[in-house]
């Protein structure tokens, strides 16, 4: 699989490099944050939240919205699924990462999407990144072998376990609060989950580096 980098052009239609805030304290408290052999997702995180950091997101990037700031870290090599929200994510590079990316404009009818429209992307380490609403994305893949962290910023609440049964159009695909997933056969995703990805699950080698 072709690894574009996030100062490509490919990648402006997906999101933008946020350029002037200073992540220096939030990139020292991830290195206390766990690195598994599979993944972890944590929506909110106090020893993130409590750091001057915390305000710039949310005064200046998010426009004054409330907002959480957590992590997503560990070992991935596979797309398994993708998701999208209302609203944009910031991804904070603690490490090195892949992302693999596509637009909610390519999904079908039917709510299937097809896999080859996949686009990958190197992260190095400390950038920070806003994708967009439309993108479509998921767990981030490792670059290189000894895994992943990334920060995740989101508004506040998003992906926390829903309150009612959504299963009709696109509400099918609410998986949980203002995340929107289509997952892979292969993914490994929690029963219930809309299985929507037409093609290979596909896959990153850790073997990219600058």
């Amino acid at each position: 699989m072709v690894i574009n980098q996030v100062t490509d052009q490919a990648f402006r239609k997906y999101g933008r490099i946020i350029e002037g805030v200073d992540c220096k304290e939030l990139l020292e408290k991830m290195e206390q944050t766990p690195l598994p052999d599979g993944v972890v997702y944590e929506p909110s995180v106090e020893l993130l939240e409590s750091l001057p950091v915390f305000k710039v997101f949310q005064d200046i990037i998010y426009g004054e919205s409330p907002i959480q700031i957590g992590y997503c870290n560990g070992n991935n090599h596979k797309l398994n699924a993708v998701e999208y929200h209302r609203s944009s994510e910031i991804n904070v590079a603690a490490t090195d990462m892949i992302l693999m990316l596509g637009m909610q404009q390519d999904i079908n009818r039917d709510f299937t999407y097809e896999t080859k429209n996949i686009e990958a992307f190197f992260v190095p380490g400390g950038t920070v990144v806003e994708m967009y609403a439309t993108t479509l994305h998921y767990a981030p893949c490792n670059a290189v072998g000894e895994g992943f962290k990334a920060v995740v910023v989101l508004p506040k609440d998003t992906n926390l376990p829903l309150n009612t049964v959504h299963s009709e159009g696109e509400d099918k695909l609410l998986a949980a609060r203002n995340k929107w997933l289509i997952g892979h056969e292969e993914g490994g995703l929690p029963e219930g989950s809309f299985i929507g990805l037409i093609g290979d699950n596909l896959t990153v080698q850790a073997k990219y580096k600058l």
